[in-house]
């Protein structure tokens, strides 16, 4: 990546910084609301009286309002601009989750709690669109990678939320755990916003509407979210499946399949913060290719390995292989900074198409072949994930 000249003026750099400091307070305040959720739904559950398939019902809610949203966020974006839509997406996210809890623990209604995750996912989906459009646009101002970071930083967000929830679980009932949390977290999206750069207007004459549809019927645009959805299958498996894969597999115990994940995630999160010097050193493209080689690779030695040893070292190889692929597919979308709040927006649906759509698939592919084997079928979509990175990641001038 080409660095500019460098700049001394507190005038130029300060709205930078603040806007850096407001970016990593969106992701991290998003994954917060996210894991104070994910922390309560054993106790909605039970409240409600659901078995673990009503469950994963009640959950498809929350993707399909994020899926249904997300081809219109960046119109949004582009019409109002980033920290606006990021502090109504944060306040109706925050409003969701607090009736979530109502319903689920003081009313006990289910069909209620599905309506609110759809709100939620809606709130979700367009916040993530949002942030993403922010945190690409200081990317290109400050002149070097940034975009993995921000996403490890979603990931410390969702740590915490998870600490807090294991601390208040059994001490606060549900609703004043989430509605606390979620009014800290609201606040502290309000005060990170106001340090936002202005959102980049559309081309001379073109309107949000049209240039959705422009980026929709890009080739480059769409291969790019190709290419994005097959990192981001090989990440949301891992969330979803790794820690069953290994215990139906390698017959481990629970503890040993949870331990397994936090492997998993661990080594994402660590390859996210460290990189981005390799991404400004080397340029994208070959770090996409390596990467979808090593997920590709992890994969196959975590499916075949024979052994837990081998096997742990193949999803430490998947997760370091899954982490800078969707970050890195946001920053070549948002490359042009008057079409970035349209083209993440395409190319985020193709991506959380696949965070919604892939579970099942392999849930099913297991039923016939084994949880183990099924993972198979996301290492051969590194294949393509690799093609496509040649094609679409063009590297930058040093």
């Amino acid at each position: 990546m080409r660095h500019g000249p460098e700049v001394t003026s507190l005038y130029l750099v300060t709205p930078l910084r603040r806007a850096q400091a407001g970016s990593v307070v969106a992701f991290a305040t998003n994954g917060l609301l996210s894991a104070t959720f994910i922390s309560r739904i054993p106790a909605l559950r039970d409240s409600l009286g659901l078995n673990n398939s009503a469950v994963g019902l009640m959950l498809l809610a929350m993707g399909i309002g994020s899926v249904a949203a997300l081809p219109l966020a960046g119109g949004l974006v582009m019409r109002w601009g980033a920290a606006r839509v990021v502090r109504r997406c944060a306040m109706l996210c925050v409003a969701a989750l607090t009736l979530v809890a109502i319903s689920g623990s003081w009313l006990a209604q289910a069909w209620l709690v599905a309506l609110c995750l759809v709100a939620y996912g809606v709130g979700y989906g367009v916040w993530d669109v949002a942030m993403n459009v922010e945190g690409a646009a200081v990317e290109r101002r400050g002149g070097k990678t940034l975009m993995p970071q921000l996403h490890a930083m979603w990931s410390v967000g969702t740590v915490l939320g998870g600490i807090l929830g294991i601390a208040l679980v059994g001490t606060l009932p549900t609703v004043w755990h989430v509605a606390g949390v979620a009014a800290v977290a609201l606040a502290v999206c309000w005060w990170g916003t106001a340090g936002f750069l202005p959102t980049a207007a559309p081309p001379e004459g073109h309107s949000p509407r049209r240039e959705l549809l422009a980026a929709w019927r890009s080739p480059h645009t769409l291969l790019l979210g190709l290419m994005v959805l097959a990192f981001a299958a090989a990440e949301g498996s891992a969330n979803d499946w790794v820690s069953l894969a290994m215990i139906d597999g390698y017959d481990v115990s629970h503890r040993v399949g949870v331990a397994c994940y936090a492997a998993f995630v661990f080594c994402m999160s660590l390859a996210r913060f460290a990189g981005a010097k390799v991404i400004d050193r080397v340029g994208r493209q070959p770090v996409l290719i390596t990467s979808a080689a090593l997920a590709g690779a992890g994969i196959v030695l975590t499916v075949l390995a024979g052994s837990f040893g081998l096997a742990l070292a193949g999803i430490v190889l998947w997760g370091f292989g899954a982490a800078l692929g969707f970050p890195l597919g946001i920053s070549i979308a948002a490359d042009d900074e008057t079409r970035a709040a349209a083209r993440v927006s395409v190319v985020s649906t193709l991506a959380y198409g696949a965070f919604l759509g892939f579970p099942p698939i392999l849930g099913a592919v297991g039923d016939q072949i084994g949880t183990l084997r099924a993972l198979l079928v996301v290492a051969v979509l590194m294949l393509p994930a690799a093609a496509l990175a040649a094609t679409v990641a063009r590297r930058r001038a040093l």
